[in-house]
């Protein structure tokens, strides 16, 4: 397809009325010339100019973690990041952000990839428009946008402090804004190192290096977290209504597994926190699998992914589970075990990263690289059966909630919908499928109040259609859009485990 030119005979009204401010004789030349003369000449911070109405600059820039509440909002929109700007030597007129790197952000493990990601935004502002925390708080600091600018002030040695580690706390780390940036920002890998950096210069309160801790401490361990959800829904009258709400109403028993030997064989990764909260998940892939002729092999040592320590900033013990799962699960694959299947988003985002955050360990880079390649959400296995030989039929009415980590992470946004109706499902339209739920791992942990009304949001746009249940994909999706006690809501596996009607599913 031919690249869309801008004709310099005819202009759009809008150009026009732009020129026309500007007087007759403002060339796009001057245009450029001013908005370079001011980026050097005033700030190399937030452009709080308007390009289109000259003499209405505002200064100061702000530092870093504070609101620019002195830049209000102009005519043309609110004042934006701009930073110093170079011309990208591969793409001729686009304008990315120079940055300077302090001396100690240098010695950092992964400071040329975080200079890399952020010249390669443009401060477009397109990630604004689909960032779940900037629509509800309405802060360029609670976006994506204003949080590469954070981290920019951060790797450049400016101060920070406790809101600059807040605006990186808030984010949810549902990579929407990765699925909208025309630029290709790698932003949650910038992310992860904004926030190792702030974390070793802020310290935390106690009480929140006590909470992190206990919830490093008692998630990825499964047995010992699955104890816990079973005294905590026992007891569940005594206990405060925050932690309440976060135990399952009711846990669907796993039922048998088949122990069918197959040709095919594919490992699977139990989880930490999906045994305890909904064991069936797994006992029903295992059982819809063998009626495909897939058979599970057993790796009962394999353990947390990972993902819970990493994105709680204990980065070094997230790669600590991650070698660990990969000496469990390596001597299976040499084996003859084909793929590694996750039936939680959230798990195989993560593990489809190892190779990418161990591609350094020379102990671990290939093998990482091969698990990677190895891992398939069951969505990926399930699309390429027959499906139509299991004799699937059904009714039900259903809304399903698409987790970030299968859309954003995983780009597999739309899979589970069409398996779905290729199975005979009926799906209902939901409004704003982009946006997250409010989960992301522990957020619903560390910012209630946010998660809680991202929830809600969600649950008024699943329940529109008035389904009889709602299906999703990820098991803290499912765990947190239950806590509202309002329509029921399952992992899709089991609704198809179920609709095969066979003993070991009832």
């Amino acid at each position: 397809m031919a690249a869309l030119r801008t004709c310099p005979k005819r202009r759009t009204g809008t150009a026009r009325r732009a020129t026309a401010r500007l007087g007759r004789r403002t060339t796009l030349a001057e245009i450029r010339r001013r908005r370079r003369n001011h980026s050097s000449d005033h700030h190399g911070g937030w452009r709080a100019c308007n390009l289109l109405q000259p003499g209405r600059c505002r200064q100061p820039v702000p530092a870093a973690g504070r609101t620019c509440t002195a830049l209000p909002p102009g005519p043309q929109g609110p004042a934006r990041p701009a930073g110093h700007f170079q011309p990208r030597p591969t793409v001729r007129g686009v304008l990315s952000m120079q940055t300077t790197l302090s001396e100690h952000a240098r010695t950092l493990p992964r400071a040329e990839e975080a200079e890399h990601i952020l010249r390669s935004c443009v401060h477009c502002g397109f990630c604004n428009a689909t960032c779940p925390t900037y629509q509800l708080l309405g802060d360029e600091l609670d976006g994506p946008r204003g949080r590469i600018y954070l981290i920019k002030q951060v790797l450049e040695g400016q101060q920070v402090t406790e809101k600059t580690r807040l605006h990186l706390d808030r984010c949810l780390s549902c990579r929407n804004c990765e699925t909208t940036c025309p630029s290709g920002v790698d932003y949650h890998n910038l992310l992860d190192i904004g926030r190792a950096a702030v974390e070793a210069l802020v310290p935390r309160p106690l009480g929140q290096r006590l909470l992190r801790e206990g919830l490093r401490q008692v998630i990825p361990n499964a047995g010992l977290f699955r104890l816990l959800t079973g005294m905590g829904m026992k007891f569940r009258p005594l206990l405060p209504q925050t932690l309440a709400t976060k135990l399952p109403a009711t846990v669907h028993a796993a039922g048998l597994r088949p122990t069918t030997r197959h040709a095919r064989q594919a490992l699977l990764l139990d989880g930490c926190v999906q045994p305890g909260l909904s064991p069936n998940t797994n006992a029903a892939t295992a059982r819809v699998l063998d009626r495909l002729g897939i058979g599970i092999t057993a790796v009962s040592k394999a353990g947390c992914c990972g993902a819970v320590d990493y994105h709680l900033n204990a980065q070094e013990a997230g790669l600590n589970r991650a070698r660990r799962n990969i000496d469990v699960w390596w001597p299976a694959l040499e084996g003859g075990a084909q793929t590694l299947i996750q039936t939680a988003s959230g798990c195989g985002a993560f593990v489809k990263d190892y190779g990418h955050l161990l591609r350094h360990d020379p102990a671990y880079a290939d093998k990482a690289e091969r698990i990677s390649a190895c891992t398939k959400d069951l969505v990926e296995v399930l699309r390429d059966e027959p499906l139509e030989t299991l004799g699937i039929k059904v009714d039900t009415r259903l809304a399903f909630h698409c987790p970030c980590t299968l859309q954003h992470a995983q780009k597999l946004g739309g899979e589970v919908e069409r398996v779905l109706t290729r199975l005979g499902f009926n799906l209902t339209q939901v409004p704003d499928g982009h946006l997250c739920c409010g989960s992301a791992g522990t957020y619903s942990i560390t910012q209630p109040a946010l998660a809680r009304q991202l929830r809600d949001n969600r649950m008024n746009a699943l329940e529109s259609g008035k389904p009889q249940v709602i299906a999703t994909a990820n098991i803290g999706c499912q765990t947190h859009l239950a806590s509202a006690n309002r329509t029921s809501v399952r992992h899709w596996i089991e609704l198809i485990d179920e609709a095969l009607g066979t003993p070991e599913s009832r």
